[in-house]
Formats: structure tokens, C-alpha cells, sequence
């Protein structure tokens, strides 16, 4: 007799809705990312225990809820989270306007310090590998003639690394939803920083301080190391900003100098 549940049937909807649960529950974590493929039909058939025609149900519901899409004869992919036009007139002000760098730094500490101690307190054996990895990744480019926009991106997917190990999908889309913003804040201090070897060693040592306090389980460690780092960088930006202006002052003065 066959026991498999038709798709129209009351008991076939249930296991479309668990289907589409499940998945929903993965995308929410950031296991599945935005523009990320979704396995292959018999992977998921075997991993939920379900048929292909209640799997091919549940992945209509999320079609629906505009949580993937399908193009013709390729695999589902997970749909953009957020706007499809992400440059919103307020995204366009923040880019824009240079103070918003330091306002930027402020948002990201706080966020940064406590995704970095609930990583410590909640990260598993794979976070850990993933953190690694990156971590070694973003290592590996400070001993080669990387550019700074490559170099940023590294800097930044550390640091998802570790928010992702927060286990907090809040968290992690929100600060998914600033990824241009903070990779711009990134790249800042890549390219302002990087090339000042004492900035660059200060950037180094919080690096290695992060990792291993997160990696560590050390939770108040990971705080403030995440903390110190932010407020570190925010520091040297300053710091040269002011540089730059006493210097122009100095400059117009003796122009005018040599004009009288």
C-alpha cells in the first residue's frame, strides 16, 4: 500500500509547511546565505526524510514568502534578504559624508563587543574552524602584497566569522544589513592604517587577542578585545585626521609667508 502523503491532502501540507520550517530556520541562522545555492533535491530529501514532491511543495511555500528564488532550470537560491536596491538615499548620506566613519565605528563596537562575547559563550568546534580559517586567511594577506580592498574583505569576513558564532540571527542580520557600510569602515582603516607599520602592528595584536579569547570560551575577553580593537582603530583614524589638518594649516600659513 502506498503510505507517501499527496501534496493536496491535509497531511501532505504539514509536511510541506515542516519543510519550509526547516529551511526558513537555516537561512535564519546564516547557514544559508543571500545568493547561496540550496542543496541538491536528494540532499534535502534525505536530510528532512521527506518526499520530493512535499520537498518541491515546501520550497513553493518559501518561493511564496519570497524567502528563494528559481530561475528556469537551476537550482533555488536563497532570495536578498533586504532591499534589491541597496543604495537607499540614507545608505547614499552615510557614504558619503566622511564624519559618519566615527559614528560608524561607535555602532560597530557596541555590536561587535557583544556578538565577540557571545561568540566566546555559545561558539562550537566548527564555528572555531571557521573563525580559524578566516582568521589565517586575513594573516596570510598581511605577509603579501594584497590590496586594500581585498585585504578589507578578508578583515571584514573575520569578523563575520565570529558574529555568525554569536548564534544570534538578529544580530547577524543586522549586521548583515550594514555589510556595505561596514566593509566601507573597513577598508578605511585598511587603507589609512596598513601602510603605518606601528597602526598595523596594533591592528595585529587585537586581531590575535580576539581570536583567542573567542576561540578561548573567554567571554569578557572577547568583549573587550573586540572593544579595544574598534575603539583603537577609531583612535588612529582621528589621530591622523588631525595630523593631516595641522599640517595643511602649517602649509597655508607659509604660503601666505611667502606671499607678504
Amino acid at each position: 500500500m502506498n503510505t507517501t502523503k499527496q501534496p493536496g491532502s491535509p497531511e501532505g501540507s504539514r509536511v510541506a509547511d515542516r519543510v519550509a520550517e526547516r529551511i526558513e530556520r537555516l537561512i535564519s541562522d546564516s547557514v544559508l546565505k543571500p545568493g547561496q545555492p540550496l542543496p541538491s533535491e536528494r540532499y534535502l530529501t534525505e536530510r528532512l526524510a521527506v518526499s520530493r514532491s512535499a520537498l518541491r511543495e515546501g520550497l513553493k511555500l518559501l518561493r511564496g514568502r519570497g524567502l528563494i528564488r528559481t530561475a528556469q532550470g537551476k537550482r533555488s537560491v536563497v532570495a536578498n534578504l533586504l532591499a534589491e536596491n541597496g543604495q537607499t538615499p540614507m545608505l547614499h548620506l552615510l557614504t558619503t559624508q566622511p564624519r559618519t566613519l566615527y559614528d560608524l565605528l561607535e555602532v560597530r563596537e557596541f555590536l561587535e563587543a557583544e556578538s565577540a562575547a557571545l561568540a566566546a559563550e555559545r561558539g562550537t568546534q566548527a564555528d572555531h574552524v571557521l573563525i580559524k580559517r578566516r582568521y589565517e586567511e586575513l594573516n596570510a594577506a598581511g605577509d603579501q602584497d594584497t590590496d586594500a580592498a581585498e585585504h578589507a574583505r578578508l578583515d571584514h569576513a573575520f569578523h563575520l566569522a565570529i558574529c555568525e558564532a554569536s548564534h544570534n540571527p538578529v544580530l547577524v542580520h543586522t549586521l548583515g544589513s550594514l555589510n556595505d557600510l561596514m566593509l566601507s569602515s573597513v577598508f578605511a582603516s585598511i587603507s589609512n592604517l596598513y601602510h603605518r607599520s606601528a597602526h598595523k602592528r596594533q591592528i595585529d595584536r587585537h586581531h590575535a587577542r580576539l581570536f583567542k579569547a573567542v576561540t578561548g570560551r573567554l567571554p569578557d575577553a572577547a568583549r573587550r578585545a573586540a572593544r579595544e580593537h574598534i575603539r583603537g582603530i577609531r583612535h588612529s583614524l582621528l589621530e591622523i585626521e588631525q595630523e593631516e589638518q595641522r599640517l595643511f594649516r602649517a602649509t597655508l600659513r607659509l604660503r601666505s609667508d611667502e606671499i607678504l
